[in-house]
């Protein structure tokens, strides 16, 4: 099975309810392809000679796909921007910033190639299926793009407070999806890790120099110097550890509620997680109204609470206890509060196998759905190529 093939198998919509009307704000839809969100923000940002603080978007859309969003500029031109891998529309007006909750969810037109035609059967068949159970709702491997070689998450030392190694992380690790010129970076650094005139001189110029020329003059100071990485990243970071942790929490219960004749692992960036085959009544009931917290140092249980066990353990198999779930410097990044649902149910869920056109003999599949914000079509994608 191949999935983004191209950027046209993998289309993505965004749904949002955002009222247009006065104010200091530029709505746009943003259309995007091969480009990640962060790097059509700096496009626009560069192209107009903007502010990043001025430029407010929902969430973070797949690189390798055709993208739609909604963003909008303070003070921003009333007119359509169009470049290579860009294209802004401008809408109109609002009294705000573009924020995660104006999002409703998103739509997806999926193509999947490269099948054999029992293969595309039993997954059009399966549709039925994950129709009516949903698939466990993880954060799927675009959500851990910053873990690198190591297979240790910045926000790991963070917590703990040794900020030299996760500036090491942050700036060093390797990472499968550097490009050439962050690789060659990553490389300097870690040659030259200590010795930071010699670092300096190295490297380009670029905002990783920048941190360094700060450590030539304060060697010893890597708290300081963690916080000059932007802070979006650091959020990234954050929300990379964080996310993990729920997914093992997920897991631990499904494998502790779900048979394991009913249950099947499914590989992630970061290990495998249990996936369900089909719920009878009572468990279809109990996992559709689950809602887990986001673990953190503010996440407070009852004492008699039977999650409570389940998070500590698994906070303390990562290196950490819930408490020391938090980041102490600086006081702009910090773990996000709220709750997941255990599973979603993709809408509107439609199946067909058509011709594929560049893999002769095989079928391949188009797929349609809806999902809520912050679900990944790509784990329908898994579940549907179970059969």
């Amino acid at each position: 099975m191949k999935l983004k093939s191209r950027p046209e198998d993998f289309e993505v919509e965004e749904l949002a309810d955002f009222p247009l009307g006065d104010g200091p704000f530029a709505v746009y839809l943003l259309t995007k392809r091969s480009l990640g969100t962060p790097e059509a923000v700096t496009a626009i940002q560069q192209r107009w000679k903007l502010k990043r603080q001025q430029i407010g978007y929902g969430g973070l859309k797949d690189k390798h796909a055709i993208t739609r969003q909604w963003i909008t500029i303070f003070h921003g031109p009333r007119r359509n921007l169009e470049q290579a891998h860009v294209h802004l529309v401008y809408q109109g007006q609002a009294n705000r910033s573009f924020t995660p909750q104006d999002i409703v969810g998103n739509r997806f037109v999926i193509t999947l190639r490269g099948l054999a035609e029992e293969q595309a059967r039993q997954m059009v068949s399966a549709t039925a299926v994950v129709q009516r159970d949903g698939v466990p709702n993880y954060f799927d491997d675009q959500r851990f793009g910053s873990l690198g070689h190591a297979g240790e998450f910045v926000a790991q030392p963070w917590c703990r407070g040794d900020y030299e190694r996760a500036l090491w992380l942050a700036l060093a690790d390797p990472n499968p999806h550097d490009r050439p010129r962050d690789r060659e970076t990553k490389r300097l650094l870690r040659e030259h890790w200590g010795r930071w005139g010699a670092c300096k001189a190295a490297l380009p110029k670029s905002s990783c120099r920048s941190i360094v020329s700060f450590l030539c003059d304060h060697p010893a100071d890597f708290r300081r110097a963690l916080a000059l990485i932007r802070q979006d990243l650091r959020s990234l970071y954050l929300a990379a550890f964080q996310s993990h942790l729920w997914n093992q929490i997920l897991a631990d219960l499904l494998a502790a509620e779900i048979p394991p004749a009913e249950r099947c692992l499914v590989s992630l960036e970061t290990g495998t997680v249990p996936f369900f085959r089909s719920l009878d009544d009572t468990q279809r009931r109990h996992l559709h109204q689950l809602n887990l917290p986001l673990p953190s140092a503010r996440l407070h249980f009852a004492a008699d609470d039977p999650l409570r066990q389940r998070y500590e353990r698994i906070v303390q198999a990562a290196g950490l206890s819930l408490r020391e779930l938090r980041v102490k410097y600086p006081r702009d990044s910090f773990f996000s509060k709220g709750e997941r649902a255990a599973v979603v149910v993709p809408r509107r869920l439609s199946a067909a196998i058509v011709p594929d056109e560049f893999h002769p003999g095989h079928a391949a599949i188009r797929l349609e759905f809806t999902l809520p914000r912050g679900a990944y079509a790509t784990l329908v994608v898994k579940r549907l190529g179970l059969g």
